[in-house]
C-alpha cells in the first residue's frame, strides 16, 4: 500500500512539515508495510518560503523592510544563488499575522514592505523573483509595493498619496518610475486564490472583513479597487479585474500583473510541478491531505481543492484532516473522509494550541 501524506499548514496552529511528521509517524505504526511518503505543500500564502527552503535547498536573506502598518521590522526570504532566484513571502512583511486584532484596518495597511523585500532582493542580485502572495493584511490593489519600487500615486492637487487601501478612490495619476530596474527582472505571482479584483467576488468583499474591514469600510475599498482598474486601463491601456488571482492578497495580484508585468500562477501548482507531485497522486492508493479550515475556500486554487480534483482524475481516494470543517457540496463530492481534530479535542482551543496530542487519534479515524 502506497500513501501520499499533502497538507497545507494549519495556520496560526502547526505548519505543514511538522503536520507530515506526526502523520506519518501514526501511519507506520499502524502498517509498518506500507509505502509512505510525506510532501509538505503551500499555496503561495503564509508557509511558502518555509517550503521553498524545505524542497530547493535556499538561503535565507534578512532584510530591513516594514510591517502592513508602516513599522520597522526584519524579514526573511529565500535566495537560491545557483539561478539569481529570490522567493518571497509577501505575508512575512504584510501579512495579517503581523498585526494584533485591533490593528486590523486594511483601510491603512499597506504593501510598501513587501515592495522594499523586492527592492532589497534585486539589489542582491535576483533576475528572477517568485513572490508568493497570501495571508494578507492588505486591500491596497499593490500600489504599495509599486510605491517602494519607484512609482508615484498623485491626488486631483497633484499631491503623492499614502499608499493604501482608504485612498485608492482618491488616486488621479500614476507616475511611473524613473529608473529602469525593473525592466530586466522576471517576476512570477504564486496565487491562493482565483478570485477577481472586484465585485462580490473580489477581494474586499470576500476578504475585507477578515482583515477588520467594517461592511461600510468593505464597500468603499471595493469601488477603490474598481477605481485602480480603471487607472490601469487609463494609464497601462489594459484591464485585469477579471484575471485569475487578480484579487489575491487585497488585489495585489493585479497589482504585480501591472506594475511587475508579473506571470500570476496558482501556487500550488508551482511546488506540484516542481516535487512531480501528480505522478506521485496518480501512483498512490490513498492521499491524505489538510488544512487548517476546511470550507468552500479550500475548493478555489487551495491545495486540498488542488488535490482532490487530481486524485478524482485517478480515482483514488482523498482523507483529510483538518482543524475545522465548514461542510460544502464539493467536499461531498471530491473527499472520502474528513476528520476534524476540533471533534477529538475537548475545545476548539485546545485543537489549535496542542494539534499533535489529537493527531495520531485522527490518523486512527481515518482507518
Amino acid at each position: 500500500m502506497k500513501i501520499i501524506i499533502a497538507p497545507d499548514k494549519f495556520k496560526g496552529s502547526i505548519d505543514s512539515i511538522s503536520l507530515c511528521i506526526a502523520i506519518h509517524k501514526e501511519i507506520v505504526a499502524l502498517y509498518p508495510a506500507a509505502e509512505v511518503k510525506m510532501f509538505p505543500l503551500a499555496d503561495g500564502g503564509d508557509g511558502f518560503s518555509q517550503i521553498i527552503h524545505h524542497y530547493i535547498g535556499t538561503s535565507p536573506v534578512s532584510a530591513q523592510t516594514t510591517d502592513a502598518l508602516g513599522r520597522s521590522i526584519v524579514a526573511k526570504y529565500q535566495f537560491a544563488s545557483s539561478n539569481q532566484t529570490a522567493f518571497i513571502e509577501m505575508a512575512s512583511a504584510s501579512g495579517l499575522a503581523l498585526l494584533s486584532s485591533s490593528e486590523r484596518n486594511p483601510y491603512k495597511t499597506s504593501t510598501y514592505g513587501t515592495g522594499l523585500l523586492i527592492r532589497d532582493a534585486i539589489m542582491r542580485g535576483a533576475a528572477h523573483i517568485i513572490l508568493g502572495i497570501g495571508g494578507s493584511a492588505t486591500t491596497d490593489g499593490g500600489i504599495g509595493m509599486a510605491d517602494a519600487l519607484g512609482y508615484m500615486f498623485l491626488d486631483m492637487q497633484g499631491d503623492p498619496l499614502e499608499p493604501c487601501g482608504g485612498n485608492l478612490h482618491l488616486i488621479n495619476e500614476i507616475i511611473f518610475p524613473e529608473s529602469d530596474f525593473l525592466e530586466n527582472i522576471q517576476f512570477t505571482v504564486a496565487c491562493d486564490v482565483k478570485n477577481p479584483l472586484f465585485g462580490p467576488n473580489g477581494a474586499a468583499f470576500v476578504y475585507g472583513p477578515q482583515k477588520g474591514a467594517t461592511p461600510e469600510q468593505v464597500k468603499k475599498l471595493d469601488e477603490g479597487l474598481a477605481h485602480l482598474d480603471a487607472l490601469f486601463i487609463k494609464f497601462f491601456g489594459r484591464s485585469v479585474a477579471h484575471n485569475p488571482g487578480a484579487g489575491a492578497a487585497g488585489g495585489l495580484g493585479a497589482g504585480c500583473d501591472v506594475f511587475l508585468g508579473a506571470r500570476l500562477i496558482p501556487g500550488i501548482e508551482y511546488i506540484f510541478d516542481y516535487i512531480d507531485l501528480k505522478k506521485e497522486i496518480a501512483d498512490a492508493d490513498l492521499i491524505i491531505t489538510g488544512e487548517g479550515m476546511l470550507d468552500e475556500q479550500s475548493m478555489q486554487g487551495k491545495v486540498v481543492g488542488h488535490i482532490a480534483e487530481i486524485a478524482r482524475k485517478h480515482d483514488k481516494p482523498v482523507h483529510v484532516i483538518c482543524g475545522q470543517h465548514e461542510p460544502c457540496d464539493a467536499h461531498n463530492i471530491l473527499l472520502n473522509k474528513v476528520i476534524t481534530l476540533a471533534s477529538i479535542a475537548d475545545s476548539v482551543e485546545s485543537s489549535i494550541n496542542n494539534p499533535l496530542n489529537f493527531i495520531p487519534q485522527a490518523v486512527r479515524n481515518i482507518f
